[in-house]
């Protein structure tokens, strides 16, 4: 299965890092040492002409990326000790730590959740393909929390169609930055890439309908931990709604303050994951708890407060 080519315009902004890490910044699926690789490749091209993997890219620079073919991919099943909340014979439900990419890319094949997955479970939905058996959704490397996942085909077509038609439940918990006033509210606002940065999406009038409702938790002083349930699934789009109504998420590269609490990613957590049976049609919610890290994080707030 070929990937689609990545065109890129650079802006003043993005000017004077390595080719790798504008690059790689594109989609956080993809790591640097593997951009890296496909530059020495012929694979990333700047207006036009092969460059060599140290160069820094420049204002207004065309950058075209052409991954190699899914079907190289070579994806390992690995012993990742993964945690298995619910299993039966065509779902299951898995708690995806923190750093943990959930499917692999080129030149990242290994230590994603399909490699742990395809260790323990051994009758994969194979809708997906080698490279994403089972996966139905998917959260962020830095955002931890619960994904549903199928183990047939009939049971990845019914979660699929749950998602489409907005019957799945998922709620997350984030800390953001910001005295939040008031006690919920709900973000109805299109996301889209955005036009001045091809690196992040954004809110922008052209882009795909998003809404994202959310109640407070806790108030921390200049901190407020809140729950957002998502109605639909954008890219980012509980980062980029949090941000476009002036309270980003705690420790989030793309999307927070450069002045931000060091968590090693945004502090967000998929708590809550329910849906209808594929097959029995009984509704199943579950939750789990953020880890220990997050968890550690709201104390010393508390302790602050």
């Amino acid at each position: 299965m070929e990937i689609e080519d990545l065109t890129i315009q650079i802006t003043e902004e993005m000017a004077g890092v390595r080719i790798d890490k504008a690059v790689s910044s594109i989609d956080e699926d993809w790591s640097r040492s593997q951009i890296a690789n496909w530059v020495k490749d012929g694979a990333v091209k700047v207006n036009g002409e092969t460059v060599k993997p140290n160069y820094k890219v420049r204002p207004e620079d065309i950058i075209v990326v052409t991954p190699p073919s899914l079907e190289e991919l070579d994806v390992v099943p690995e012993d990742l000790n993964l945690e298995i909340v619910y299993e039966d014979a065509d779902v299951l439900v898995v708690n995806k730590p923190k750093g943990m990419v959930v499917h692999p890319a080129p030149g990242h094949s290994k230590g994603t959740l399909v490699n742990g997955l395809m260790f323990q479970i051994k009758d994969l939905s194979g809708i997906n393909g080698v490279v994403r058996p089972g996966i139905v959704h998917r959260i962020d490397k830095d955002t931890s929390g619960l994904l549903m996942v199928a183990k047939n085909d009939a049971s990845h077509n019914s979660l699929v169609d749950q998602l489409v038609k907005k019957t799945v439940t998922r709620k997350y918990v984030a800390l953001v930055h910001g005295h939040i006033p008031h006690d919920k509210g709900t973000i109805d606002a299109p996301i889209g890439r955005d036009t001045k940065d091809r690196q992040k999406m954004a809110v922008i009038d052209k882009g795909k309908h998003a809404v994202t409702h959310f109640r407070v938790l806790e108030r921390f002083g200049n901190y407020t931990l809140v729950e957002c349930r998502l109605e639909t699934g954008r890219t980012h789009q509980i980062r980029v709604h949090m941000k476009y109504i002036g309270f980003p998420l705690v420790g989030d590269p793309k999307y927070g303050p450069k002045k931000t609490i060091d968590f090693g990613g945004q502090a967000l957590h998929a708590e809550v994951i329910g849906f209808n049976h594929p097959k029995t049609g009984e509704y199943l919610e579950f939750s789990a708890e953020p880890p220990a890290e997050f968890s550690e994080l709201l104390e010393s707030l508390r302790d602050k407060d």
